[in-house]
């Protein structure tokens, strides 16, 4: 993995070489949990940001927070305007109704406001992913319908799970327990199964309905 180990670290280096203000969007899945650890060693305050949408796996906040404390940082949470409960009153029990405005209530909306003030946004995202993310780019432009306008960095784009897990082995970081689950790409837990064996890592998610909850959808990509 030497070669994407050092373009990643090439696109982090030149990304930081000045001092926009950047943060990282962690879901605490292995692939965030890596590029916020290349990132740490670049920048060592980086603002790693943290979607809490009340409806994670109790192991995903359990690692969170020991992943946090073997890296020493303080994880930003970013929270919907409505807890689950207030939800769930108003609305029902959106994620079976309406999984896309759930996303979007309990995802997209805290993380528009969540980036004002960075110009630099980076993500653990990679091609191998799913068809929806076949074609990112590792330096992208994105507008949001908030008025918002960033940089958006994907350093471990060509990453494969085997390279990130090489990474987590190398530098003894341990991943979430939920991957020995069986389980490859994590969500809220109701809505996050296990994936087909014969397609993609986030074949598991929304029961088919969708590949994307709207946080790399929602901005219109520049290019």
């Amino acid at each position: 993995m030497a070669d994407v180990l050092t373009s990643a670290q090439g696109i982090i280096a030149e990304a930081l070489s000045g001092d926009a203000p950047a943060c990282v969007t962690c879901s605490f899945q292995s692939e965030d949990v890596a590029l916020v650890h290349l990132l740490l060693a670049a920048r060592p305050g980086i603002d790693v940001l943290f979607l809490d949408t009340g409806y994670h796996f109790p192991e995903v906040y359990e690692y969170r927070d020991r992943i946090a404390g073997q890296f020493g940082i303080e994880v930003k949470n970013l929270t919907p305007a409505r807890s689950v409960p207030e939800q769930e009153g108003a609305f029902g029990i959106l994620y079976e109704s309406d999984p896309s405005r759930c996303c979007n209530l309990r995802k997209v909306e805290p993380l528009m406001a969540g980036l004002a003030g960075y110009k630099l946004w980076f993500t653990g995202l990679r091609r191998e992913q799913s068809p929806t993310r076949a074609n990112l780019q590792p330096v992208e432009t994105h507008s949001f319908p908030n008025g918002l306008s960033l940089t958006k960095l994907n350093p471990l784009f060509d990453w494969t799970m085997r390279d990130v897990e090489a990474y987590l082995a190398a530098n003894e970081i341990p991943r979430l327990a939920l991957y020995d689950a069986g389980y490859t790409s994590i969500g809220c837990a109701p809505c996050t199964a296990k994936p087909d064996p014969e397609s993609h890592a986030r074949s598991g998610r929304w029961g088919g309905r969708k590949l994307e909850c709207g946080l790399h959808t929602v901005s219109e990509k520049a290019g």
